[in-house]
């Protein structure tokens, strides 16, 4: 194998990183949008700690990787000087909302789909031709529109980018490189502490395992387009898990193979899938589902317009925001991780209310 061209490498790495994914999804049921019902509906915050396990585990990996010099986070799309706070906010929302009408976030979805579940299937193409129209097509220019006037330009203020090592650092006079190996080090322990602190968390192993394999498959992703694919004349992107912009990379390549290069992102969103398949097909859980009603069709259809529109506004879902971009530091993905949860909770409570802005005084009223 270390005879193959790295553009190989580096998608046999994502393929392979998408398999072990959607293997640990469908094996413990991990989601995001169940973690935050769960919490909301029934304040069951098991989900949720796996979620934020995987955040601490990627956020300690990641970062140590930057400290020791195997890659540089101040690469990857998450830490550039230009802050969308806007555009995360309301991706973020859309998202969120988004993914309760579709029944699940990007990541479960595709496994999902996978395990033969035909309403994915539904969310997965709106969610990767609307990401894509958002991205490059009829809904680009309002999305460069919004960037145009909101974004802010950290280099102009004397920020190198939008980690918050740098930003602290910089604002407050203070060195960033000791600052980084203190909030490298002090976060992930911090979110440890709050996920292992609950008795009932700890007696569910498929959970714990969920969580710290999906934080080392973010690490994995770093490795492998960083120091896998390093190449100084023709190097990968720098790049982690994320599946909305991927998503309809990887519809534009399965219809017409040559409008698309193969890459890290699009090896990934296949490798979710056959994961979720070989999994449900090892544990018995693989089962063709449809449709319950014109309803549900116009539910999940809704569900994966917002996520292709929002995942792509917000520059990640919550896997490539509120994980591989939350890792990196950076203040834009707390930002969308943000208005994922709220989009969420806005989503459970227009499930119970019956309109949006029963569902807006019904969280005003809760929170």
């Amino acid at each position: 194998m270390s005879g193959l061209p790295l553009p190989y490498l580096v998608n046999i790495a994502g393929l392979v990183l998408g398999i072990i994914f959607g293997a640990a999804v469908q094996r413990s049921n991990f989601c995001t949008m169940g973690a935050v019902s769960d919490m909301v509906l029934m304040g069951d915050g098991s989900r949720l700690r796996s979620w934020v396990l995987a955040i601490a585990v990627a956020m300690l990996g990641s970062q140590l990787l930057h400290l020791g010099g195997f890659i540089d986070l101040g690469q990857s799309i998450y830490t550039s000087p230009s802050l969308g706070w806007l555009g995360a906010a309301i991706g973020g929302l859309l998202f969120g909302f988004g993914m309760v009408l579709a029944g699940g976030c990007g990541s479960r979805t595709l496994v999902r789909l996978g395990a033969g579940n035909l309403k994915s299937l539904l969310v997965v193409l709106m969610i990767g031709i609307a990401g894509y129209a958002t991205l490059r097509g009829l809904i680009g220019p309002a999305r460069l529109w919004l960037e145009s006037w909101s974004n802010v330009d950290l280099q102009a203020r004397g920020f190198s980018g939008q980690s918050l090592p740098d930003l602290l650092g910089t604002g407050f006079g203070i060195d960033p490189a000791p600052l980084r190996w203190a909030l490298a080090l002090i976060l992930p322990a911090i979110l440890l502490v709050w996920v292992f602190k609950d008795s009932r968390f700890r007696r569910q192993p498929a959970l714990i395992a969920a969580g710290i394999i999906i934080g080392l498959v973010v690490i994995g992703g770093w490795v492998a387009t960083g120091i896998i694919g390093y190449d100084e004349f023709e190097p990968a992107p720098l790049a982690s898990v994320t599946f909305v912009a991927p998503i309809g990379y990887a519809l534009q390549y399965v219809m017409t193979f040559t409008g698309a290069t193969l890459d890290f992102g699009i090896s990934s969103v296949g490798g979710m899938i056959l994961g979720g398949f070989l999994m449900a097909k090892l544990d018995g859980s693989f089962r063709v589902e449809t449709f319950a009603s014109a309803g549900d069709v116009v539910s999940h259809l809704t569900g994966g317009v917002l996520m292709g529109v929002g995942g792509v506004t917000a520059l990640g879902c919550t896997i490539g925001q509120g994980l591989t971009g939350v890792s990196t530091l950076a203040l834009g993905s707390f930002v969308a991780l943000g208005g994922i949860v709220i989009g969420g909770i806005l989503g459970i409570r227009y499930l119970e209310e019956g309109s949006l802005p029963g569902a807006v005084r019904a969280f005003l009223a809760r929170s």
